[in-house]
C-alpha cells in the first residue's frame, strides 16, 4: 500500500496534468474532454504513470496519448513547478478503458434488471 506522502504527490500531479489538460497544452490532438484517472508514482518519485481516459466517444484516446507524449516535457516542468521534489518524476501516459468497461457492464447489468422485472411480474400474475 501507498505511503501517505505518495498518495499526496500522486493527487497533487492528477490535479497539474488535469489542469494542463484543460488549459494549459494547446495541442489539437488532446480532447478536452480527457482526465487523468489514475497516478501512480515509483517509490523513487522517478516516474509517474497516468492513466488517461476520453470522455468524447469521438476521439480515440490513442491521439490524446500522443499530444501528451509530444509535450512530455512542458508537462513535466510543469509538474516541477507547482510540486517542490527532489526529483520531478518523468510522466508516462497511459490509456485508461476503465470507464468504458464500466459503461459495458452497466449495459450488461441493465438488461439483467429488464429481464429480473419481467419475471417479478410473471410471478404476480401468477399468484
Amino acid at each position: 500500500m501507498a505511503n501517505s506522502r505518495t498518495r499526496k504527490v500522486s493527487e497533487e500531479i492528477k490535479k497539474v496534468v488535469g489542469e494542463l489538460i484543460l488549459a494549459g497544452i494547446k495541442d489539437p490532438r488532446i480532447s478536452k474532454l480527457s482526465s487523468v484517472n489514475h497516478v501512480e508514482v515509483t517509490n523513487d518519485f522517478r516516474y509517474v504513470t497516468l492513466y488517461i481516459s476520453s470522455f468524447d466517444p469521438k476521439h480515440d484516446v490513442s491521439l490524446t496519448i500522443e499530444g501528451l507524449n509530444s509535450a512530455k516535457g512542458f508537462i513535466r516542468k510543469e509538474i516541477g513547478k507547482k510540486i517542490k521534489l527532489h526529483y520531478t518524476p518523468e510522466p508516462i501516459f497511459k490509456p485508461d478503458h476503465s470507464v468504458e468497461h464500466g459503461m459495458h457492464i452497466n449495459e450488461i447489468l441493465g438488461t439483467l434488471d429488464i429481464k429480473h422485472d419481467d419475471d417479478e411480474d410473471d410471478e404476480e400474475d401468477e399468484a
